[in-house]
């Protein structure tokens, strides 16, 4: 009897501590306005344990305060970081913006939800370490690119419970801004008024899309994701060129998207009159980015930004509200539309950009590392060359720079390694920088085409890349997140009693397309496909072309140089020591995937084990020919000995291929579209992979 009433208290106190609270709001009636999806959330989490939220009048009934506070910074945005604390049994949350109570809000319902009572709220302060976290989202009407690969997402991406799933995962992760790009984005959102004529809609299939992007903005405005329009230029609705006469090469079955361009006082008054017009009628759409390109051609900078001047910029400012502006260097410094760069270049887009009089600042963006951000952390080249300091020094009130992070290397693997982000924003994170840009040219995160029918258990492609956008999102509000964050998420997901091992796993895993990225350098989309292992338009990255190509990366040498002797022997990371890291990571990654194996797993983890497994085979396979490429080069050099060695290493590599060909048919489909080749498969490169090997034999003719 004595130990039952021993016990009584405590089981009285842990039922008081689990009983739900209800949650008493106070705030500023226009704040909460902006807060409805957080607060939809923590209502739902409150519901099911039993409690309730109301709103009081006065902050003294209240146990949750929420409260704006003023700008720290006024050289950047508003910061969306937030602040709990706690004053005896009122929890007070503020932050510079509605975005910040959103997050925190978000923040109070997970640790609710993860199990924790109303008393052990975690008591924080975050700043945000980037004010712009974007995703570039090529749309698939219109696009700048064409081909099966695109088109198939047609009907996904005109669906509002698409978008909705997908925002939802961008305010999970903290991404705030969605940039949406097609070659010409206004003909689908509005009719000119003076050039109703041109538009290709009837006025109920324009009342369609018009409902279409008022929803969607909505939802996006509701998360606190600012959105925005980019455009190529100069691009048109088909029907000017037949009304007009004007641009012939405007077709929105893609293709001709390159060359010199066309303007008259037509083009440039319907451009000015479908900026405005776009502005006025979607209040929830944040502003619009412009493209000096690629159909420009023939036109010096000083056109290209007069051209801009007249047209899109006119049309931003004579709306009827105000709007910001995402304007993207200059991809080209003379007139031609291929990728190059000059200082004085560099001078006239700046002297542009700040006097163009917008009270916010200007974001200008640079493709960081060209098409191949997944590289090196560190900057090597933008779109047509390497930067001078023009744009920074001196340091300019009128604009902040983006890093648009291109991924054009992996899209059917997964791929998630914190570490690299890491390192990236550490470089990167100048005061005229204000953030980034995530995404693709050539691949849409709508419809999976990839994964067969019967192993696909989510609805979305980009539901498969969740570690990819987790930890690019969340590492870009707060680059302190640390790994037990990504483990933890891990464990969960997977239902695993640690996650420390899996997410060690995936750091080096995702370096390895990485390495080929730094090793074999690259410009444009089309020069390198790291997970495919090919270049030039999908053509296999053959022993030859291994050997020669230059590296991206400076820390490294290429094989050819290596071998003429011709580096830094103390600065340079020599082929060698980059297969031998190679190997000895890849080797983890199968020791990691082995060990959880034998821990029993679901079939959803099992998934995720086998591109482990993939890209510890594709590590082994890049180490192998790397050592083969070096025996080659030496052999060709004189070391005949070193034939047999070189033979020897790219027979290995070809067994590590047709391992990786076995591991991706499990739960791909073997044959997919690619923006490079309609019929992409590993399989196919077999024969690539053979040829090496003959190539190799052959030496011993030269």
């Amino acid at each position: 009897m004595k130990r039952i009433i021993y016990f009584l208290p405590l089981i009285l106190i842990l039922g008081c501590q689990n009983k739900s609270i209800d949650i008493i709001i106070y705030a500023d009636p226009i704040v909460l306005e902006e807060l409805n999806y957080a607060i939809e959330k923590l209502e739902n989490q409150r519901s099911a344990s039993g409690g309730k939220i109301s709103f009081a009048e006065d902050a003294r009934d209240a146990n949750l305060s929420l409260e704006l506070v003023p700008q720290a910074d006024r050289d950047s945005e508003k910061n969306d970081g937030f602040s709990i604390s706690r004053t005896r049994e009122t929890f007070i949350l503020n932050s510079e913006c509605a975005r910040g109570l959103l997050y925190g809000l978000l923040d109070i319902n997970t640790q609710l939800s993860n199990g924790s009572s109303w008393s052990q709220i975690e008591e924080k302060t975050i700043r945000s370490h980037h004010d712009f976290r974007a995703i570039k989202f090529n749309l698939p009407w219109y696009s700048y690119r064409s081909g099966e690969h695109l088109a198939l997402h047609m009907e996904t991406c005109r669906d509002l419970k698409y978008w909705e799933s997908y925002l939802d995962m961008m305010v999970e992760n903290k991404f705030n801004a969605l940039t949406l790009w097609n070659m010409h984005p206004y003909m689908y959102m509005v009719k000119a008024p003076s050039y109703a004529d041109v538009s290709p809609f009837s006025d109920e299939e324009m009342a369609e899309w018009e409902a279409f992007w008022k929803g969607l903005f909505g939802m996006a405005q509701a998360r606190g994701v600012q959105t925005f329009v980019v455009n190529w230029n100069i691009f048109l609705p088909q029907g000017f060129t037949e009304k007009y006469g004007a641009g012939n090469y405007m077709s929105e079955d893609g293709g001709g998207f390159i060359g010199e361009g066309i303007s008259n006082e037509h083009i440039e008054g319907y451009m000015r009159e479908v900026v405005t017009t776009t502005i006025d009628t979607y209040k929830d759409l944040t502003g619009i980015g412009i493209t000096l390109g690629e159909r420009m051609g023939g036109m010096t900078s000083e056109e290209r930004s007069k051209w801009a001047d007249q047209t899109m910029i006119a049309g931003l400012k004579a709306a009827n509200r105000k709007a910001r502006l995402l304007y993207r260097a200059p991809l080209s410094a003379d007139k031609r539309s291929a990728g190059s760069v000059s200082v004085p270049a560099e001078k006239l887009t700046r002297q542009a950009v700040e006097n163009m009089g917008f009270d916010e600042d200007v974001w200008i963006s640079f493709k960081f590392n060209w098409s191949h951000a997944h590289s090196s952390p560190k900057l090597s080249i933008v779109h047509g060359g390497m930067l001078t300091n023009t744009y920074w020094e001196p340091y300019s009130e009128k604009y902040k720079g983006l890093w648009t992070m291109r991924n054009e290397d992996f899209f059917v693997l997964r791929w998630g390694d914190p570490d690299f982000i890491r390192d990236f924003l550490d470089l990167n994170s100048q005061q005229y920088i204000g953030g980034c840009i995530i995404g693709s040219e050539t691949y849409i995160p709508a419809k999976d085409y990839f994964t067969k029918d019967e192993h696909r258990t989510w609805d979305y492609a980009f539901q498969r890349q969740w570690l990819f956008y987790k930890v690019w999102g969340n590492l870009m509000y707060n680059k302190k997140v640390p790994d037990e964050y990504f483990a933890e998420s891990l464990a969960k997901k997977f239902d695993l009693p640690d996650g420390t091992d899996l997410l060690e796993a995936w750091k080096l895993a995702s370096k390895n397309p990485n390495r080929l990225a730094s090793f074999f350098g690259s410009t444009w989309d089309g020069t390198l496909y790291s997970e495919g292992f090919t270049t030039n338009h999908g053509t296999f990255i053959d022993i030859d072309k291994f050997i020669s190509r230059n590296v991206l990366d400076s820390s490294y040498v290429n094989i050819s140089d290596f071998v003429a002797g011709n580096y830094d022997k103390t600065a340079h990371t020599t082929p060698l020591a980059l297969a031998d890291e190679t190997e000895e990571q890849s080797t983890r990654i199968l020791e990691i995937v082995e060990n959880l194996r034998k821990q029993g797993v679901s079939a959803e983890l099992e998934i995720e084990l086998t591109d482990l497994e993939f890209w510890a085979n594709f590590g082994l396979y890049f180490a192998s020919k790397v050592g083969g490429g070096v025996a080659l080069e030496q052999f060709r050099k004189g070391k005949i000995d070193s034939l047999d060695k070189a033979v020897q290493h790219l027979e290995t590599s070809k067994n590590y291929w047709q391992k990786m060909v076995d591991l991706v048919e499990i739960y791909n489909v073997a044959v997919m579209p690619h923006q490079f080749d309609d019929e992409f498969s590993w399989r196919e490169h077999l024969e690539d992979v053979e040829k090496d090997i003959t190539i190799a034999m052959e030496s011993v003719k030269e």
